[in-house]
């Protein structure tokens, strides 16, 4: 039985993270994984899924360049071309995560792990036969994947890892979900001409967003063609030789569709880990439960990402995997909060938000002041395209700090990158007021706002 310090099961951002970080201190590791490496985010989650939305953006860009004196022939879009060179991206970044698993150190097997002990990992190879491992330590980082509820016609339906090999695209689609997934793809499939229809259960989409926010991009996604059908399920799906012809909704109707994605949740990758030999805890839902450092109730077994359910976000999973690292193999200095960390939903328009939603806030704080801008971007000024850029600044009127930045429009989320450091540097309003702005740009809104919109006092609305 070969012997590692330290085993990761599973090849995503965190887990190869992980073994980089241990393998740089000197450790033997091993790396499992039965897939391509790179994990959800690479293959099938954010980076296929950005370069789907650079695509569907260019037809609302190609009428706004009119205004700027350009003349165009009409348009054409072919599918094969962007899902094909999409496939070579990917591709390429497989070879870079191999690269930089090679040059650490780390030894990678390629094969799908089963946890048969607190030390122990048995993997089928790719060949058909096994290996057995040895870890001193073993760490969970086989993410999350998607899935479909049972119901009728359940299996005409696709999820999300399917959607970026479609071999064409249909005429019309309906999404089942309302958080990130549903809300972004719905703006790619509107975007490349399919008649797209979202499908949510809840009254708003986006439940954990600000609430105006989230509203507004509603309202935003129906004036761009897409139709909203809120607090609404599937109940069935209706087909033709295994290929779906329509969705039927709770209360009776009927909407066409050629294609039915279901995007209503992830969940851990645990059920065939083998982690019943252990003594590690699993929540409902398949998550692992963890401590402060990440470790499980087996103390030889650790978890990180997607997996743990806490923040499913790449960087966080990255940020995770040094920390550990830095536990098991370092000072323990290293520290990761989980509060202030920003995010944002490539839908159309994007949302970047930073810190609690205003409906949060206002719990929170005994004094809340809430900043808000609404105001077309320059581009469309000439373009004739585009809707308006919103921002809100949420400050607690005790201390003048920053606590929250929420923003709808383009380039959201480059905005609020940047000021996710000013928050977490804890920036007060003054600071923001004093700071020159750069004209002629959107971010300048950020350091122009003197009104209050709005004021809370003890939860409720102050005037």
């Amino acid at each position: 039985m070969d012997k590692y310090d330290l085993i990761v099961i599973g090849a995503g951002s965190g887990g190869v993270r992980a073994a980089r970080l241990a393998a740089a201190k000197g450790k033997r590791v091993a790396v499992v994984e039965g897939r391509a490496l790179g994990g959800t985010c690479v293959n099938v989650g954010c980076v296929p899924k950005k370069l789907f939305v650079y695509a569907s953006q260019f037809a609302e860009q190609f009428e706004q360049s009119r205004g700027y004196g350009w003349s165009l022939s009409e348009p054409q879009f072919d599918w094969p071309t962007l899902r094909d060179n999409k496939t070579a991206e990917i591709e390429r970044l497989n070879g870079i995560y191999q690269l930089l698993l090679n040059n650490s150190g780390a030894e990678i097997i390629r094969g799908w792990a089963r946890v048969a002990g607190p030390h122990h990992v048995s993997v089928a190879l790719e060949d058909g036969s096994e290996c057995e491992l040895y870890g001193e330590a073993i760490l969970l980082a086989t993410g999350g994947q998607p899935f479909i509820p049972a119901l009728p016609g359940a299996e005409m339906a696709v999820s999300s890892n399917e959607m970026f090999y479609l071999p064409q695209l249909p005429e019309r689609a309906v999404v089942v979900g309302g958080g990130y997934i549903a809300v972004e793809f719905a703006g790619i499939l509107n975007g490349l001409g399919v008649d797209t229809t979202l499908i949510y259960r809840g009254p708003k989409l986006l439940k954990i967003f600000d609430g105006e926010f989230a509203g507004r991009l509603a309202e935003a996604m129906q004036q761009a063609g897409i139709k909203l059908c809120l607090n609404s399920d599937v109940v069935a799906i209706h087909g033709d030789h295994g290929e779906p012809q329509c969705v039927e909704l709770n209360d009776g109707r009927q909407i066409d569709a050629g294609l039915v994605l279901y995007a209503t949740g992830r969940r851990a990758a645990t059920e065939q880990l083998g982690l019943e030999t252990t003594g590690v805890v699993l929540r409902d839902n398949g998550s692992v439960v963890v401590d402060e450092n990440y470790t499980t109730a087996e103390p030889s077994i650790y978890a990180i990402g997607d997996i743990i359910d806490r923040l499913q976000l790449t960087p966080v999973a990255i940020r995770e995997a040094v920390v550990l690292i830095d536990q098991l193999y370092g000072d323990g200095q290293a520290v990761l909060s989980y509060a202030d960390i920003p995010t944002a939903i490539f839908s159309q328009p994007e949302i970047g938000t930073v810190g609690p939603s205003e409906e949060q806030a206002k719990v929170e704080f005994a004094r809340l002041d809430v900043y808000v801008t609404e105001f077309k971007p320059m581009l469309a000024t000439l373009g004739g395209h585009g809707g308006k850029i919103v921002m809100k600044l949420l400050v607690d009127g005790s201390s003048d700090r920053v606590i929250a930045a929420h923003m709808l429009g383009e380039h959201a989320a480059e905005t609020i990158q940047g000021l996710a450091i000013a928050i977490k540097a804890g920036a007060t309003k003054a600071d923001f007021d004093s700071t020159v702005g750069i004209h002629p740009s959107a971010a300048e809104e950020w350091v122009t706002l003197r009104e209050v919109t709005r004021r809370y006092r003890d939860g409720e609305l102050e005037g």
